[in-house]
């Protein structure tokens, strides 16, 4: 059983954003007696203030209530502030509520683009297209109370010092979604406004086995390097990140104890790529295939440092397009594999198929040594 990870810095939970003509105003209205934040609209500086400035009839602000600060995010022409404006609660954990973000709005906060050069103002009327896209960012999670970039290992190893540090300097940073984004209210020294979000997924539900009650929560992190979509972002760059790499976390808790199950998922850490055309299986192009052993040894190390002995399972076919790619991969985690990092070939779709996963059996019987060594018992 663990304590629970509580930050020492609480964050505000509910504020009042008041838009002015020259400033905006963001007012905790959490019942907290914290100063209000006021981002100036001409060069985008940040200051705290005692009082939101009064209202005339040539300031009249309009007014909304907000979720919390994601940060501001700073283009050519200026900047931009990012605030949660409405928010869902879709479970708990560790005992503390988690919050899905239902809407985001996006603000600009540097009137500095009047003055800018027509070229200038073409690239920024893109970039607000973007923008308007980034509104509708699906998967982002956040809380309050905890940190949700940690895993429970994690929370759980953290030093006493550490879990009175605010919570995004608790944070790991591959997982921090608007880590680039607090940059300014880091600077300024912003703690209360700073909330951390993560983008994955988040569930959370009960169950019984006889009369014990069961929370499960799962969890999925996304990181942020070498993000992309489908076959347009492949494989690792130079310094082992791989595209697309995922953290999902397993929580089960009953009767005060709890158990974690974490694995990780991610591209084939040596570089490659896809070009995507009309063929309905785009062909894979593998790049500066004498570097394949130091990435994938790279990739490796860097796993076993951050989660301790790792089990790679390979799915890819044998055969076809991904059949060259099971070869590359094979050989070079032939310099790499050891007690602590074990490389095993698992043909998912022919041995599978799409409906026999009852067949996962073989691989579970190839792997229950190694998980069981790594204190998973069936």
């Amino acid at each position: 059983m663990m304590e629970r990870a509580e930050s020492g810095q609480k964050l505000y939970t509910r504020m009042r954003l008041w838009e002015f003509p020259d400033q905006f105003v963001v007012e905790p209205t959490d019942g907290s007696s914290g100063s209000a934040l006021a981002i100036s609209r001409a060069d985008g500086s940040m200051n705290l203030i005692h009082e939101v400035p009064e209202c005339s009839i040539l300031r009249v602000p309009k007014i909304r209530t907000i979720f919390g600060v994601v940060g501001v995010l700073k283009l050519l022409a200026g900047s931009y502030l990012i605030v949660i404006t409405e928010r869902e609660c879709v479970g708990s954990y560790l005992g503390h509520p988690i919050y899905k973000v239902a809407s985001l709005k996006i603000l600009p906060c540097d009137h500095s683009l009047n003055n800018s050069s027509a070229e200038q103002k073409k690239v920024e009327a893109e970039f607000s297209c973007l923008l308007k896209l980034a509104e509708r960012t699906p998967g982002l999670y956040f809380s309050y109370d905890t940190n949700l970039t940690l895993s429970v290992q994690r929370l759980n190893t953290l030093g006493d010092e550490s879990k009175l540090l605010p919570l995004w300097r608790q944070a790991e940073p591959r997982f921090l979604w608007n880590n680039y984004l607090m940059e300014a209210l880091i600077d300024n020294k912003l703690d209360p406004f700073l909330l951390p979000v993560i983008q994955g997924s988040f569930h959370h539900f009960q169950t019984a086995i006889g009369r014990d009650i069961i929370d499960v929560t799962l969890i999925a992190r996304r990181c942020t390097r070498r993000n992309g979509t489908r076959m347009w972002r492949r494989g690792a760059d130079s310094d082992g990140y791989v595209a697309n790499f995922v953290e999902t976390e397993q929580v089960v808790q009953m009767n005060g104890f709890m158990a974690s199950f974490v694995q990780v998922r991610g591209s084939i850490p040596f570089l490659w790529e896809q070009t995507v055309d009309l063929t309905y299986k785009p062909k894979f192009e593998i790049l500066r295939a004498e570097e394949a052993p130091r990435v994938v040894e790279r990739h490796f190390l860097d796993l076993r440092k951050k989660y301790g002995n790792v089990l790679a399972v390979d799915l890819v076919n044998k055969h076809g397009g991904e059949g060259r790619l099971c070869e590359n991969f094979g050989n070079a985690m032939q310099n790499v594999a050891s007690d602590d990092i074990r490389y095993l070939h698992f043909d998912f779709h022919r041995i599978c198929g799409h409906v026999h996963f009852e067949r996962l059996s073989i691989l579970f019987e190839q792997i229950e040594d190694f998980l069981e060594k790594n204190g998973v018992r069936k």
